[in-house]
């Protein structure tokens, strides 16, 4: 059976949305961008003979409507390559990824290109009539949005609905869930504070040691002005001053704009592909995808779903947490890194050596490939052989994804 490898991977500089670096830039050219700066570190292989290309986006209306995968391929000029625009919410470039490895392993296909996409700043008006978000929600979760907003409003701890014969909210802002967490596992302020603070600081170390430099894929604008560094990162950030913030989920809270991520814009692609024709056109792949996971929970703690995720994806590796070199855990929001990071008993000094979301930004559909692409860039600065990346997603539910380095 062949394997799965990655054979090229980059990322863009991942923008600020609304105020930031890329807000001039549509997603379907940002993702044209970024998937031609990944072909282009493969000279040797015929873009033709893509199978196809995968794009995970979260929110795929508006400009990132029109299955934005097939928009890519005719951008490109690949009119002979499909495509298939992916949601899986927060980890849908991993959906892309595991998608180009299933359909290696099970022989459909030799070349995948995997990547996503998220322009947070070109969100157009969600109903496009002058509706709200809220008169598309099902009105059989209207208990669960009213329990939700009075968790809200009294900060109490979290408690299973499905107990007391509820529903859980599906459309729970993720804000909150991330606030039952740390009610409900007794996660302090000052921890999130503290690991606020330590994705920061990674990212600064790693700035300034030139590792992103290998990753990135420089944006040139219109106006001819060349993007190539993250809006995100802060120098100098002090646990001083972080818990100084004020919470802004509750009033009471305990999550606050430093301690988790920012809105942003970004794009990342992988290149995937059988080791059979790696060896055929002369490859050295960077990567082997050894195995993957996905789970579900609560939507209402939806940031645990690492934990189930990451267990499965281990368990189908044959593997366990000690023969991790790294792990990546998106920080959507310190505290359920924290929880899920304890309750897998990670070590802190391995997870998101070089910063993570807190600092860099969380492009929602790009996320898992940008994750891949950073990680395969650490274990090669470390001379690490496997790594885990895992998330939690919208709606609850966690995904994980083992890769070995193999140059």
């Amino acid at each position: 059976m062949a394997e799965a490898v990655i054979v090229a991977a980059a990322r863009t500089p991942i923008g600020r949305a609304f105020k930031g670096s890329l807000t001039t830039v549509r997603p379907d050219d940002l993702a044209a961008g970024v998937v031609r700066a990944a072909l282009d570190q493969v000279p040797v292989l015929d873009p033709t003979t893509i199978d196809d290309l995968y794009l995970g986006c979260a929110e795929p209306w508006g400009e990132h409507g029109f299955n934005m995968a097939r928009v890519v391929s005719v951008l490109l000029g690949l009119d002979e390559v499909p495509g298939a625009t992916i949601n899986r919410f927060c980890a849908s470039s991993v959906q892309t990824t595991r998608q180009a490895f299933h359909a290696i392993k099970a022989g459909e296909g030799d070349v995948f290109v995997s990547a996503g996409v998220e322009c947070v700043s070109r969100y157009a008006d969600f109903a496009g009539a002058g509706q709200s978000r809220s008169e598309w929600q099902n009105p059989r979760f209207a208990d669960a949005l009213a329990r939700t907003a009075e968790t809200a409003a009294t900060n109490r701890t979290w408690t299973d609905p499905r107990e007391q014969g509820g529903l859980p909210d599906v459309y729970v802002a993720m804000g909150q869930t991330a606030e039952n967490v740390a009610t409900a596992y007794g996660i302090s302020r000052q921890r999130q504070d503290e690991w606020g603070v330590t994705s920061q600081n990674r990212a600064e170390a790693a700035i300034a040691a030139g590792v992103f430099e290998r990753e990135i894929a420089p944006v040139t604008l219109a106006d001819g002005t060349v993007v190539s560094t993250d809006d995100g990162p802060r120098a100098g950030v002090t646990l001083e001053k972080v818990s100084q913030l004020q919470p802004v989920f509750r009033e009471d809270g305990t999550v606050t704009a430093g301690n988790c991520c920012p809105l942003n814009d970004g794009a990342a692609a992988l290149v995937v592909m059988s080791d059979t024709r790696a060896k055929d056109l002369g490859l050295t792949p960077l990567a082997r995808i050894v195995s993957t996971g996905v789970s579900a929970l609560s939507p209402e703690i939806m940031g645990l779903g690492p934990i189930e995720a990451s267990r499965r994806a281990l368990t189908n590796a044959g593997l366990a947490m000690e023969d991790m070199d790294l792990y990546e855990i998106n920080e959507a929001f310190a505290v359920q890194v924290l929880g899920s990071a304890d309750a897998l008993g990670m070590d802190y000094d391995k997870l998101n050596v070089h910063g993570g979301a807190i600092a860099l930004g969380h492009p929602f559909g790009s996320t898992g490939a940008r994750i891949s692409t950073t990680l395969i860039n650490a274990l090669r600065t470390r001379d690490g052989q496997f790594g885990l990346e895992t998330m939690c997603v919208g709606g609850g539910q966690g995904m994980a994804m083992v890769i070995e380095r193999l140059s």
